[in-house]
């Protein structure tokens, strides 16, 4: 079956071989050199990938396996026929997922030059250029974090992303945290120099609020100093400090509702004394303010005069 009647039994062949090892690919190429893996030795020879090829994968360098610690299971990337095209489980060093599936067989799309040593694993060590020149936001002008997995997925084209460290620059709370995820609410698809004022974003509101009318009482334009963030109502209004003492002095406890004094309902900016202070007719009140200069019987008089409604 092997040998002939040759001298010293050689030449030998072997033709059971795919017993013990089945020589195919490029091993089927030297099935008769049996040196080639023997070197005349027939015993103990290696039955693994690497137990021949130790010598290969240690001088590979591009990639580096010894680096970059690979497996040295040959054939969970290599076929018998050639090292190359070689196959790789990529997602044991880093899942391919995403914008990155498309280009999971263009390995030079991220191993620049053939190099696979060192290859950054962080979005920001091959996505720096992305970074800098990003401009809605503008992420360097906001000093925002380097850490792109923090807002990012690895979809296409960055988006959907989210802002986790929104509070950092403009808390979202009350009727805010309500829209948290919906940007364009506030943003409109531009994120930069977005307000940071109540006004800013509610000028719109405030010109058409008519109970009151905030433009004709000239309230001023600081939100917060009547409203929350949770509604615009209920509201809170500083009436004493702001335009007229009503709950101290001479006046607290003197009216029941705002039409006593603002008669023309919806419209604060309007508002009368003379109705309870007409001291039974005008020509008493006349009389009573002989030689005041600039003395008229109107309200808007009695307030320039009375700012605190005194006496």
């Amino acid at each position: 079956m092997c040998h002939t009647t040759a001298p010293d039994w050689m030449p030998a062949a072997f033709p059971t071989h795919n017993n013990y090892y089945q020589l195919i690919g490029a091993h089927a190429a030297i099935a008769n050199d049996c040196d080639a893996c023997h070197n005349g030795n027939y015993n103990n020879t290696p039955n693994t990938c690497f137990g021949c090829h130790q010598t290969d994968y240690n001088n590979t360098n591009d990639p580096d396996h010894q680096v970059a610690q690979f497996p040295t299971d040959c054939a969970s990337c290599h076929s018998q026929n050639a090292w190359t095209p070689s196959s790789f489980n990529h997602n044991i060093y880093y899942p391919l997922t995403g914008a990155h599936l498309p280009i999971a067989n263009d390995c030079a799309a991220c191993h620049i030059n053939g190099n696979y040593n060192n290859t950054p694993n962080t979005c920001q060590g091959c996505h720096t250029a992305d970074y800098a020149q990003s401009t809605n936001p503008n992420h360097q002008a906001l000093g925002i974090p380097t850490n792109c997995a923090m807002c990012h997925t690895t979809a296409p084209d960055w988006m959907p992303a989210t802002f986790p460290i929104h509070n950092n620059y403009y808390q979202l709370i009350g009727a805010h945290a309500a829209i948290a995820n919906d940007c364009d609410a506030c943003h409109n698809g531009n994120y930069n120099n977005t307000p940071s004022t109540c006004f800013g974003c509610h000028q719109s509101e405030y010109n058409n609020t008519n109970d009151p009318d905030h433009q004709s009482a000239q309230f001023p334009t600081t939100c917060q100093d009547c409203h929350t963030q949770s509604s615009w109502t209920p509201s809170t209004w500083d009436h004493d400090d702001q335009y007229f003492p009503i709950y101290s002095g001479n006046h607290n406890g003197e009216w029941d509702q705002c039409v006593d004094c603002h008669i023309v309902p919806g419209n604060y900016a309007i508002f009368s004394c003379i109705d309870c202070h007409e001291h039974d007719n005008q020509n008493e009140v006349n009389n009573d303010h002989q030689g005041v200069q600039g003395y008229s019987y109107t309200s808007t008089a009695c307030y320039s005069c009375h700012p605190n409604g005194d006496n």
